[in-house]
């Protein structure tokens, strides 16, 4: 069984023959396992992707198509995917640890302000509003991942599957149009 090729031995998981999941498992763990903990980050993750990973070979290995790429290039695209969702899913669980922007409003202010700095103050939150009306959903999209929620603009790329340069230039676009927006607004 150890001689045999990655497309047959895929053929043999379709017809759920256990040993060849396990020569597939101790031929390619370590590459899927190194390729997770470099991008999540930590060993937990890394050993949570690997097992997942080699479970969907095994429900889903019939969506293998060897007309269509390298086993290899599947492989480490299910790895890739895996990955991603573990990430978020743990971005979300810190984020949810925090206080939404609704509780930190919420919580008195110990300055008291003047009359004419509330007015001020919701003059601007007001204008600022405004400002993202003028954003497309991508744009708005991107200031919420990048401010909000605390991205990073690798994080921002890899999640989008874009390069890093197309996000620098999204947010570089986007942040232009703010300020523009912004001026016109104090101007009037």
């Amino acid at each position: 069984m150890q001689n045999r090729s990655d497309v047959e031995l895929m053929r043999l998981v379709q017809q759920r023959q256990r040993e060849a999941l396990e020569v597939l498992y101790d031929r390619y763990v370590r590459q899927v396992y190194s390729f997770a903990l470099r991008s999540a980050g930590n060993e937990a993750s890394a050993r949570e992707v690997v097992q997942l990973v080699f479970t969907r070979l095994w429900t889903t290995g019939a969506s293998y198509d060897p007309h269509k790429g390298k086993f290899t290039s599947w492989l480490l695209t299910i790895t890739r995917h895996i990955t991603i969702d573990i990430i978020r899913r743990e971005r979300r669980q810190i984020v949810s640890m925090h206080l939404s922007e609704e509780h930190w409003n919420q919580i008195p202010d110990t300055k008291q302000d003047t009359p004419e700095d509330a007015l001020v103050h919701k003059s601007e939150s007001e204008r600022i509003r405004s400002a993202f009306r003028y954003l497309s959903d991508p744009q708005r999209h991107l200031v919420e991942l990048l401010y909000w929620q605390g991205y990073t603009l690798s994080e921002i790329a890899e999640s989008c599957n874009q390069p890093l340069g197309t996000i620098k230039s999204r947010l570089y676009q986007t942040l232009r149009v703010l300020r523009q927006y912004l001026l016109v607004a104090k101007e009037e």
